[in-house]
């Protein structure tokens, strides 16, 4: 167990287009990921529910997101937390939470391929 201190694995469906961004000396794809839950409540129903997680990958990864991954494709993907505190524009402070990306599985193969003929 020594190895996992900081990792996250997560199946879900991508909620727009990567953003893509050149930088000085890498690439950056930001990404939302949708992840759905199903569950019974104390009254026995079905409850769905969807969480929504920031997705940040580097490099040759987001070079990959950015050639093969639409609105919609289902992914897996692998990575580490990073949070960050910082006040926004009305001096509020605020916490957000990133998924840095280490590694993606494309699951549904209609998007990949539809975008790779465009």
């Amino acid at each position: 167990m020594k190895a996992i201190k900081n990792k996250v694995q997560l199946i879900g469906h991508l909620g727009a287009d990567p953003e893509f961004k050149i930088l000085k000396e890498s690439q950056l794809a930001n990404m939302r990921l949708a992840v759905n839950d199903r569950y019974k409540n104390a009254k026995g129903e079905w409850v769905e529910e969807t969480q929504w997680f920031s997705l940040v990958a580097w490099a040759k990864l987001a070079l990959f997101a950015e050639k093969y991954l639409l609105k919609g494709s289902e992914i897996a993907v692998e990575g580490r937390l990073l949070t960050k505190a910082y006040t926004d524009k009305n001096a509020i402070k605020r916490v957000s939470t990133d998924i840095i990306v280490s590694d993606i599985l494309i699951l549904s193969k209609k998007n990949a391929v539809a975008k790779e003929l465009v």
